[in-house]
């Protein structure tokens, strides 16, 4: 039997959960009544499976006595009875088509020659044995000797039938559970994601030659003699955009939006190319930056350091004090900032008028200003959720958490950067004399009905109405007056979160659909190619585009599209995998944050409901936590889902979004971060 949230590590005890009959014979599968899906499987801590089908927006149920073997993550044939009106689709798994590529993370329990791995996911309701055969000893990875009590990463490579566990092996040894770089290591190894260079692809960098010749400078034009800034976050370490700002003759200024030239020093197909396709994106978990490239190019060559000659890539732009685009350039450059701000500092200047460049800062941020406008005015959906950061001391422990909110310095930079990002979009499908060239967009497609309707009749349940969404257009103004409409409500941040849900995900194409929420018809990501692969094959693609087209002649063969998408859906996943690590860190940290105050009362807000629980933000850090309804020894309480409430059956006591409530904190699992609160009935105002 699995034991979870304990601290003697004993061998698992015989368990069969999921190694049941077949539900379905083979007759019955060929039958009409039965059809067989592919998808990925998704487990519960109680063994409960759910099949994601691509294309299909609801799961197939699968109890655990028929997932025969199936594990979270593993992609299967399910065998499903068809769905009777309003019953959920239920199946059971026929064939495990492939094992999932991610490990699992557990505690080595080791009794002699047997080994388990102690696994800690909720989606893991099952140890794995470790097999050794004579002779063969635990793993040394990384420096680091696997043991018992050791953290490890194991893959599951098989279930015999007649194994009450799954098999599996060790593919890395973490450390000690609960330090903090073994923590850390866990989540990217959970993901898959690496946290450390080959040396090979650090040697193939640092070979890299920093010397930029004559001849190359000849090549591009000069802008070391143009005023030129940088503004980022106070810890950054790499800068990979500036921006430089000249005032014209005629009245006019022209803008620069400079970019760090990353595909001048990485060849399509080198070592290092390979190894950033290969990760696709930078990762930034809480107390630490996973780069997509070596530190040599990430933090040297190609950051946009003061003092410091750079080549960039630019969209330069001609504009009049409306903010309107006169005329525009793209093509390499040569640069040299003058000035390093962070966000701060440059705020400061914004708000007081006063410091380095203070005068182009100001006339910047007014044309970035009507910029936004614009934005708006055109339909982009204004979605300004604080996000939350939580502060480390030198060891990597919380020391603090706070909410981080985006200021007129964050716009500033963010507006010329979705400037150049939605030009060099429009120039290339537009303006480069091609009717369907092959490029990487970012796209974003509208919102489906279903969704758009779930929302109005959740917003509805706290007396917000919305308006029509049968055009594309109607639906932006209804979810943008709908959003302007909760500021400051007690549904605010629920409603702006299943307005998020209702939004497709964003992703990387070759076929443009326009960016939904930008408001953009033609948008692509060009501004950071140091912590993202695509802006890299952006660069590549328009380096191509530019030459036929400065030279007046055409490609004499188009770049193949169906590798490029392939490369876009690569892209677009380990983009999603990324952002999952980052939050797992962030959910770790806060479960971190809360270890010491197990017993101290907080007051707080209710922030979710659900039918297992009600999700509160205690003040004044907005740590979430959950209160089980099952906890809730006073009353029996129940979840309405269309009214969304829930209600004590004895006292008829009602809780909504929002109510103000006094919680204790009664446990945060480090292994399932996870934070549970305890509602204390008696102090509610």
């Amino acid at each position: 039997m699995k034991k979870k949230n304990s601290k003697k590590q004993v061998p698992p005890k015989k368990n069969t959960k999921g190694r049941g009959p077949v539900r379905f014979s083979t007759k019955e599968r060929r039958s009409k009544s039965v059809v067989e899906e592919e998808g990925v499987v998704s487990l519960t801590r109680d063994g409960v499976g759910f099949v994601a089908v691509e294309g299909q927006e609801d799961d197939i149920f699968v109890r655990p006595n028929h997932l025969r073997g199936a594990l979270n993550g593993d992609r299967v044939r399910v065998a499903v009875s068809k769905k009777k009106s309003g019953a959920r689709r239920e199946g059971e798994v026929v064939r495990i088509i492939e094992r999932s590529p991610k490990p699992h993370i557990g505690v080595l329990a080791v009794r002699g020659r047997q080994v388990w791995a102690i696994v800690e996911s909720p989606r893991m309701p099952y140890d794995i044995r470790i097999p050794l055969e004579d002779g063969q000893e635990l793993p040394t990875i990384g420096g680091i000797k696997a043991e018992n009590g050791t953290k490890v990463a194991v893959l599951v490579v098989d279930w015999p039938r007649k194994s009450a566990e799954p098999l599996g092996k060790i593919v890395d040894v973490l450390g000690a559970p609960g330090e903090n770089n073994t923590e850390m290591h866990a989540i990217l190894a959970e993901y898959g994601l690496p946290y450390r260079f080959e040396p090979e692809v650090e040697n193939a960098a640092d070979k890299i030659s920093e010397k930029i010749t004559k001849a190359e400078i000849a090549r591009r034009r000069d802008y070391r003699k143009i005023t030129t800034f940088t503004i980022d976050p106070s810890d950054a370490k790499d800068f990979d955009d500036a921006l430089s700002f000249m005032r014209l003759d005629n009245g006019h200024y022209e803008v620069g939006v400079h970019i760090a030239d990353v595909s001048h020093y990485v060849k399509p197909g080198d070592i290092v190319d390979k190894e950033a396709y290969a990760r696709a994106t930078s990762v930034y978990l809480v107390d630490r930056t996973i780069p997509m490239l070596p530190e040599k190019l990430s933090n040297k060559l190609c950051s946009l350091r003061p003092g410091e000659d750079k080549l960039c890539f630019s969209a330069v732009f001609e504009m009049d004090d409306k903010a309107n685009v006169v005329e525009s350039w793209f093509g390499r450059t040569i640069i040299n900032s003058d000035y390093r701000f962070d966000y701060a500092q440059a705020q400061q200047i914004i708000e007081t008028g006063e410091g380095p460049l203070s005068e182009e800062i100001k006339i910047l941020w007014s044309l970035a200003s009507i910029l936004r406008k614009k934005r708006f005015d055109k339909g982009a959906i204004n979605f300004e959720r604080p996000e939350m950061k939580v502060e480390i001391d030198e060891a990597g422990h919380p020391v603090n958490v706070y909410q981080k909110i985006s200021k007129e310095s964050n716009f500033l930079i963010e507006e010329f950067m979705l400037l150049a990002n939605r030009s060099v979009a429009e120039f290339v499908a537009k303006k480069c004399g091609y009717k369907d060239p092959t490029f990487v967009y970012r796209i974003h497609e509208a919102p489906n009905a279903e969704k758009l309707g779930n929302l109005r009749s959740f917003a509805g349940n706290f007396g917000f109405k919305m308006g029509s969404t049968e055009t594309v257009k109607m639906a932006t103004k209804s979810l943008n007056t709908l959003l302007k409409d909760v500021k400051g409500s007690a549904a605010e941040n629920a409603i702006e979160m299943l307005a998020l849900r209702a939004m497709a995900r964003a992703c990387y194409s070759t076929d443009n659909v326009g960016h939904y929420g930008l408001a953009f018809p033609f948008y692509t990501h060009f501004t950071s190619p140091i912590r993202r692969y695509p802006d890299m094959m952006v660069h590549r693609l328009l380096t191509q585009y530019l030459e036929a087209f400065y030279a007046g002649k055409k490609l004499d063969k188009m770049p193949e599209k169906g590798l490029y998408q392939t490369w876009c859906d690569w892209s677009s996943a380990r983009e999603q995998i990324a952002a999952d690590a980052e939050r797992a860190s962030i959910k770790y940290k806060l479960t971190e944050f809360m270890q010491d105050k197990i017993g101290q009362e907080f007051d707080g807000t209710v922030s979710g409901l659900t039918e297992w629980g009600m999700y509160v933000e205690i003040e004044p850090t907005k740590v979430e936590g959950m209160v089980a309804l099952r906890s809730i020894s006073e009353d029996y309480f129940t979840f309405d889902e269309e009214k969304y409430r829930i209600t004590g059956k004895t006292t008829g006591r009602v809780f909504t979004l929002g109510d103000k409530v006094r919680v204790r904190v009664l446990r945060a699992s480090m292994e399932q971060k996870q934070i549970d609160y305890e509602l204390i009935l008696n102090d509610i105002a």
